[in-house]
């Protein structure tokens, strides 16, 4: 998957691995501690586990100390990721000498790739769910306290969780993620998505739009249609175009947007993520018909060479990626774009790595998530090429382009001087307790005095101030 976390500024916080949990609406006898790592679609994997797990009892709490079982969502994109659940790992084995009881299991990527290491030769885990075996927790959790060690990460062709409701465990009961996909059918050299979640399978649309309509009555006003790979939606069809049930059409990601656009104008789409090569205009042109489809386009790059393009097997040239960028300049000038980069890739060479920053410049990112390579074993990467760049050089590279994007985004942020936006409230800001934060359809975060506002909420804000990070208004009626 895409190494990127387009999360809001509450949702943010359980990417860094901080749990976010609310309590169940289920008061069960006993109660689970979730702790969520990496993209979205981790966390939206961790709403699914509550709502298995609740049926069986459960109850989520937020504090790890009551559990009963902890269970940690994880992420493999980067190293730092899985260090860092190693760690907290190691202090939940602390607690469980204190309450020999505890059930602790690693639950999504990580587990699926180093289920050996962790329950057998570091001993830190006692159960290993990957991310199609969820349904299988009761049971797994059952072996675990009958005095077995439990694992179950098989890959599936076919589960989507489509009839789960999830247990929404964001805390501001405004925006939410619905997950139309699961697996990835890219084989990018340096990602290990399609190992750990298995070949992409897309959801029947109609419980898509079902979920969106039940959020939306019950008071959630933005949804984000979550996938490794959303521009490669495609519903009642094959691999090899043939009709899986005749009677019904086929549906594409653009005509699934229009149609949980029209659930209600008051409620917000996005979707995270594309992938240059799959994004059409005819997705563009549905986002620009739509006013609640949110100007907004997240379109990663990772580098802007075209022979680091093919070593990653992006599928796009450096050409076609500028192409794709002047698309949506032309059908949505209003639009914000941001994007991903990875310096340091195998064999990068100094210019290689200046089409990267020329590229940048190109574009005039609003945001971007950059990163040094970090190689992931079982990767097409690591088997096929040297990481041979030094650490130094990848790093001081990651530092030009930061700094580059740091500047771009203090530029942008500039032209909104004295503009009027819609914004969603999402929240009190974390300044000021007379403050609330939300968001324009452009994913610009603004902070703007509370007045008698509360989340889920329009006001319509003129922007009055600016940094490269911070955007604030005042409220016009």
């Amino acid at each position: 998957m895409e190494e990127t976390n387009l999360l809001n500024k509450e949702l943010d916080e359980s990417v860094q691995g901080t749990a976010t949990m609310v309590e169940s609406i289920q008061d069960g006898s006993k109660k689970l501690y979730l702790e969520s790592y990496g993209c979205q679609m981790n966390f939206s994997d961790s709403e699914i586990v509550a709502s298995i797990l609740c049926k069986s009892g459960y109850s989520t709490t937020r504090n790890a100390l009551d559990a009963d079982v902890i269970l940690m969502n994880t992420c493999s994109i980067r190293e730092n990721a899985e260090q860092r659940v190693r760690n907290k790992l190691r202090q939940y084995q602390k607690q469980k000498k204190q309450n020999p009881s505890l059930v602790i299991g690693i639950l999504g990527c990580m587990a699926e790739r180093l289920k050996k290491q962790l329950l057998e030769e570091e001993k830190l885990v006692d159960l290993v769910a990957g991310p199609d075996s969820y349904r299988d927790l009761p049971n797994l959790i059952d072996e675990v306290e009958g005095g077995q060690k439990a694992v179950n990460v098989l890959l599936s062709r076919e589960e989507t969780y489509a009839d789960i409701a999830p247990v929404r465990l964001g805390k501001n009961g405004v925006t939410a993620f619905i997950s139309i996909m699961r697996g990835c059918d890219n084989m990018c050299s340096f990602c290990v998505v399609p190992f750990t979640r298995g070949r992409e399978r897309s959801r029947d649309p109609e419980s898509i739009v079902q979920e969106a309509q039940e959020l939306f009555d019950q008071g959630y006003r933005e949804v984000t249609l979550l996938g490794q790979n959303v521009n490669s939606y495609r519903w009642n069809i094959t691999k090899k175009n043939e009709l899986i049930d005749p009677s019904k059409p086929t549906v594409s990601f653009a005509q699934l947007l229009e149609k949980v656009a029209l659930v209600s104008p008051l409620l917000r789409v996005r979707y995270s993520t594309s992938h240059p090569k799959d994004m059409t205009d005819d997705v563009l042109h549905t986002m620009a018909e739509y006013p609640n489809i949110c100007k907004y386009v997240h379109l990663p790059v990772q580098s802007g060479n075209s022979n680091v393009l093919a070593r990653m097997n992006r599928g796009y040239t450096r050409e076609w990626y500028l192409e794709r960028i002047a698309a949506i300049r032309r059908i949505m000038p209003e639009a914000s774009i941001s994007t991903d980069i990875i310096t340091g890739f195998c064999d990068e060479t100094e210019d290689e790595h200046q089409d990267t920053v020329s590229l940048m410049e190109a574009c005039n990112f609003d945001y971007a998530y950059m990163f040094s390579y970090s190689e992931r074993e079982k990767t097409l990467a690591e088997r096929k090429f040297e990481d041979n760049v030094p650490a130094e050089v990848k790093q001081r590279r990651l530092n030009e382009v930061q700094a580059l994007q740091h500047e771009m985004a203090f530029r942008n942020n500039a032209k909104t001087l004295g503009n009027l936006y819609e914004v969603l409230v999402e929240g009190i800001s974390k300044r000021s307790d007379d403050e609330v934060y939300g968001r324009n359809s452009q994913n610009l975060t603004v902070i703007f005095p509370k007045n008698n506002f509360k989340p889920g909420d329009y006001a319509m804000v003129r922007i009055t101030e600016y940094t490269s990070a911070t955007v604030k208004g005042v409220v016009e009626n």
